[in-house]
């Protein structure tokens, strides 16, 4: 698959997987494990190597799932994105939430770990401070934050004082572009990484639209061309599927880059 960089060296894939709703919502649901670790299976066996989860998605569960369909394959090559809650980010707290995400994860470290959201009633310099220790500990390799605006993203860079700020997971779409008029151009200039979660609304798709003008001069369907915008827009979305169809569909996104004329026209039309 094709790379971005994160931080300095690292290259990472340009598209990853989303793992919300799998194994529950904010409280574990059992009742479908099978199902999902084989849903989870089928996206590794396809070659997704990004993947995205979160100590509050199924209230934990999620990584755990994660975590066992990931024994089948070689961790090496996964990039494994985590993020802690707000209600964690005082030192101790990250630091207790690390450790049950990696107990839950089955894991010796996480690629990158993110803050979830913002908490205004936590200092910043606490909790990046918190994640730097991660680091050093090598329970961390990357850190980043999520949901963060212009403000907060510059708040957060500036309390580093050894590792980068390397990634921001945000809303971001086509149908959804705010991120561009200012989060982007800023996180570009200081080498952050957008990650795209909700990269595919739905019902967004709809026939007569720019997206099926575009899918039919690339021979591509909507969806792609919409995973295809984000990417040449230099960041990784991280779109989630259940059934192997649209897995298959989500990766013929990648490999080939919309023009920039089209992408201007897009973005005139959206």
């Amino acid at each position: 698959m094709e790379k971005f960089r994160i931080g300095k060296y690292e290259e990472v894939d340009v598209l990853g997987y989303g793992t919300w709703l799998i194994g529950g919502n904010s409280s574990p649901d059992y009742s479908r494990d099978e199902y999902y670790v084989k849903v989870l299976t089928t996206a590794f066996e396809l070659g997704y190597r990004l993947i995205d989860t979160a100590e509050y998605y199924g209230g934990g569960h999620t990584e755990e799932l994660v975590g066992k369909a990931l024994k089948k394959f070689n961790r090496e090559e996964f990039f494994i994105i985590s993020k802690v809650w707000p209600t964690h980010l005082h030192y101790d707290d990250v630091l207790k939430a690390a450790e049950n995400s990696l107990r839950r994860l089955e894991l010796k470290h996480v690629d990158l770990y993110l803050i979830h959201w913002p908490n205004p009633n936590v200092p910043i310099e606490e909790t990046v401070s918190a994640l730097e220790r991660l680091v050093e500990e090598g329970k961390v390799r990357y850190i980043g934050v999520s949901n963060f605006s212009v403000q907060q993203l510059k708040e957060a860079i500036e309390a580093t004082r050894k590792y980068d700020i390397v990634a921001n997971e945000v809303k971001y779409s086509v149908w959804d572009r705010r991120v561009e008029d200012e989060l982007l151009p800023f996180a570009e200039q200081n080498n952050v990484r957008i990650i795209a979660y909700t990269p595919l609304e739905r019902g967004k798709g709809v026939k007569g639209t720019i997206l099926d003008e575009m899918a039919k001069k690339y021979g591509k369907t909507v969806n792609q061309i919409a995973l295809n915008y984000l990417i040449s827009m230099k960041t990784i979305p991280i779109p989630k599927a259940e059934k192997r169809e649209h897995m298959i569909e989500n990766l013929g996104a990648v490999g080939w880059r919309i023009g920039e004329e089209d992408l201007n026209m897009i973005k005139r039309s959206l």
